[in-house]
């Protein structure tokens, strides 16, 4: 990646709908020299897609918290899989430190995240499980 990739993931970041014709004209590049290198970053995976970043209207009336979990040596791929099939669990990332998996859920009610947290602390291979509502968000730079 040079450093037209970079200002053209970077704009891109900042408006997923911006049109090609609009790339070109901000980069000072051709209009085929975008599609080109669009194309380039799909195809080697540095962009994985096009999405939609909702606004807080549309995150209002959801709880969120993020889950630290400890897990079994040797567990990792049971509870990943598990952790798949419930669609309130939005991310899983793996860490280094005193616990193994931080998760991002997100549920309409407190019952409702109350269960997902039951379901997933009585997971085999779970050690420990830490919970943390999340109360305000006061800086989101997610892309």
């Amino acid at each position: 990646m040079d450093d037209l990739d970079r200002s053209l993931l970077a704009l891109l970041g900042a408006d997923a709908r911006i049109s090609v014709a609009t790339l070109a004209r901000r980069l000072k590049v051709a209009r085929s020299t975008i599609q080109a290198r669009l194309e380039r970053l799909e195809t080697s995976g540095v962009i994985a897609g096009y999405t939609v970043k909702l606004g807080e209207a549309a995150r209002q009336g959801r709880i969120r918290a993020t889950v630290l979990l400890a897990i079994e040596p040797r567990a990792q791929a049971s509870i990943l899989t598990r952790l798949k099939s419930i669609p309130e669990v939005e991310r899983v990332h793996t860490t280094s430190g005193r616990v193994d998996f931080l998760l991002q859920v997100s549920a309409t009610t407190t019952a409702v995240l109350d269960g997902i947290l039951d379901q997933i602390g009585e997971m085999t291979g779970v050690k420990s499980s830490e919970s943390l509502i999340h109360l305000s968000t006061k800086i989101d730079r997610a892309v």
